[in-house]
């Protein structure tokens, strides 16, 4: 298992809305995600300043397959039609990022 940390803006004006989205994420998605090997995934937000945090614990062998195979799934790209306007990406974000990835420095179970 390992555990993986990621940060991007929220538009301000869509605060509102992205929580809404959140507060109800579409079944299909939900059940993408657990079949791409990701469980515990949690995402916080920082107001005023309108940071997004990700966390969630990856629990397959292939992460970058799993991705692959959620970027193509076709309900993930409709979700990520709606949610991305809400998003802005970090300037600081590695190429091909749209969430910026982090490192972990520290942990205890």
């Amino acid at each position: 298992m390992q555990r993986m940390g990621m940060m991007i803006g929220l538009n301000g004006d869509k605060v509102a809305e992205y929580k809404r989205l959140h507060a109800a994420v579409w079944p299909e998605i939900l059940e993408l995600i657990s079949s791409c090997n990701i469980r515990n995934y949690t995402i916080f937000l920082r107001e005023p300043e309108n940071i997004l945090f990700g966390t969630w614990e990856y629990h397959g062998t292939d992460f970058e397959a799993d991705m692959a195979k959620m970027a193509a799934n076709a309900k993930n790209k409709e979700w990520w039609d709606v949610c991305m306007p809400c998003q802005v990406p970090l300037e600081t974000r590695a190429k091909g990022e749209w969430w910026a990835m982090m490192e972990e420095v520290f942990h205890l179970d």
